[in-house]
């Protein structure tokens, strides 16, 4: 197991525009995607983009199992099943013009959630870890996830994307008695 420290908002390195990835057969990409699994499932995350543990590349992965913690995800007990997925190299194209507000946390903003406005329907596109094309048409909070975890891949925090800053907050001040594994 592989857990790598998550960088927290104000590292610069976060606000960066991550490269392309170019070699889809090296032990670098299999190492890195290790790395990402094994800090998401042990932050509880949904999703992580490469960024947040300081590798400048476009990969993220995303996922939460309807079997995993009976059923829920703790940062996210409300949300529907996600398909793990390996994602390199995303293009995310909105499908029409329908937003929906939800809130939103990030591995990143450790006990912060806020709402944030995200197209209801996207298309994604990309490369799995072998190269293979991803094409796939999602809404709700699928979508949700995809658009936030290429946000990071773009330099973009989820309160960059806020349209109101008075729903934004500390997760226990915002959702007293409700427990979570966030700092």
């Amino acid at each position: 197991m592989s857990v790598r420290a998550v960088l927290r908002m104000g590292d610069e390195r976060l606000q960066q525009v991550a490269e392309p990835v170019r070699d889809f057969g090296g032990e670098e990409l299999r190492e890195l995607l290790r790395n990402m699994r094994d800090t998401m499932e042990a932050l509880s995350g949904v999703g992580l983009a490469a960024p947040q543990i300081g590798v400048g590349l476009r990969v993220v992965i995303f996922g939460a199992p309807p079997d995993r913690n009976n059923g829920q995800n703790p940062r996210y007990p409300d949300a529907g099943a996600v398909p793990y997925t390996v994602l390199i190299n995303p293009v995310v194209t909105p499908l029409g013009e329908q937003y929906e507000e939800g809130w939103e946390g990030c591995l990143s903003l450790p006990g912060l959630r806020g709402v944030v406005p995200r197209f209801l329907h996207v298309r994604y596109q990309g490369h799995d870890e072998y190269g293979a094309l991803i094409d796939r048409t999602v809404s709700g909070f699928h979508a949700r996830v995809v658009q936030h975890e290429c946000d990071h891949l773009d330099g973009i925090l989820y309160p960059m994307r806020m349209t109101d800053m008075s729903r934004f907050g500390y997760t226990a001040e915002l959702f007293p008695g409700r427990e979570t594994q966030e700092e």
